[in-house]
């Protein structure tokens, strides 16, 4: 018999799949295909690591889902789906025939269909075919159902994203701990990566790294660059608990910094204070947004600002890199309790940022790491 290892008690999954219900009922729905890997796992609790292969969840306005998926993926759906109906095909399968037929058996062919048509895994050939298959069937786009009820995290949710945290507070340390003249990217890495994962994360990261010019630009992944004096480091450590994540921004210096560097980076820290300190329920995500924008280049930091300076982060499963909720001059959403965001501001090369909590009367820093401009030893 397999030894089950849910990551919440069944009743948060029930519960879930109550919500999702519930809201099928309401737009008039009988189905949800849900192709996001974020949202099968989210829903019924199945995960495996080879949530890119072709499987979804076929989840009805009443009654149990139905999992669909490899057959080699077996063992992954005893062990962490709650719900039990499962249709799998097998590596000498037309998987796509084996997907109509099994919607077929659960929906019908002239039910009304809620689909994840943005899900990055439905391909446009697996679409036409299962499009072409049910003719008789209502096919409505229903990709932002599930995220939209996602963006309010649970206690046991936020628990996770709690010692995400801790590991990648533990990642900086080691950034900073390893970084130093003749040092290369590649040999921090590994230091992060090693500090990440034993401090509980569950892929290593280290996250966006980079130095020298590339410190200036985002999203740069480490190379064979070797550190020098005066480099600024930029770095971003992205951790996860049961691929619940957390994460924040340090800026580092190689060897020296100036007082010009200190005070950019009390500079940018003050910025931020400003801005969490608007953040609470039922504040528009324009308020602190405009904080950061106007702060950064009143001060001259920046000859322009088009960066988000908040996203909605929790269960995100490569490639998702964040919650389809971002805080923009255009934005037209307010900050709810249990919301759960990173939020930053950069400016010359230095980056600041942190994890945080909505709270009923303002918002939690999840992570905890000292706000300053670090300094290496040469």
């Amino acid at each position: 018999m397999v030894q089950t290892a849910y990551w919440f008690e069944p009743s948060e999954y029930h519960a879930r799949l109550a919500r999702v219900q519930a809201a099928l009922r309401e737009q008039g729905l009988d189905a949800l295909l849900a192709f996001q890997p974020e949202t099968v796992t989210w829903v019924t609790g199945y995960f495996t690591r080879a949530y890119g292969t072709f499987q979804f969840a076929i989840i009805p306005a009443e009654g149990e889902p139905t999992l669909f998926c490899r057959d080699v993926e077996e063992y992954y759906l005893d062990s962490t789906c709650v719900f039990r109906d499962r249709v799998m095909w097998n590596d000498s399968d037309d998987r796509t025939a084996v997907a109509v037929q099994a919607i077929l058996s659960r929906i019908g062919k002239a039910a009304a269909i809620g689909v994840e048509m943005g899900a990055w895994v439905l391909n446009a050939a697996r679409w036409e075919a299962i499009r072409a298959a049910l003719p008789g069937a209502r096919l409505q786009d229903a990709t932002d159902l599930v995220p939209a009820m996602r963006l309010i995290k649970s206690p046991a949710e936020i628990a996770y994203q709690r010692r995400a945290a801790r590991a990648a507070e533990a990642g900086m340390q080691a950034a900073i701990d390893s970084a130093g003249i003749g040092v290369s990217e590649r040999e921090m890495a590994a230091e992060i990566c090693a500090a990440m994962i034993r401090a509980g994360s569950d892929l290593p990261g280290p996250g966006v790294m980079s130095s020298g010019e590339r410190a200036f630009h985002l999203h740069g992944g480490y190379s064979d660059r070797v550190l020098e004096r005066g480099d600024i480091v930029q770095i971003e450590t992205t951790p996860n608990s049961r691929h619940y994540h957390a994460r924040f921004m340090r800026p580092i210096r190689v060897a020296e910094a100036s007082d010009a560097d200190h005070a950019l980076a009390e500079q940018l820290i003050a910025i931020q204070d400003a801005a969490l300190a608007e953040v609470r329920p039922g504040i528009p995500a324009t308020v602190p947004d405009a904080i950061y924008r106007e702060g950064v280049l009143g001060r001259g930091l920046r000859d322009s600002y088009t960066n988000k300076t908040f996203y909605s982060v929790g269960l995100l499963l490569q490639p998702n890199g964040g919650e389809p909720l971002e805080a923009h001059p255009g934005a037209e959403w307010s900050f709810a309790e249990n919301m759960v965001f990173h939020t930053y501001v950069l400016a010359q090369g230095f980056g600041m940022s942190e994890t945080i909590c909505v709270t009923a009367d303002g918002c939690e820093r999840l992570t905890t790491f000292p706000r300053q401009l670090f300094v290496t030893a040469g």
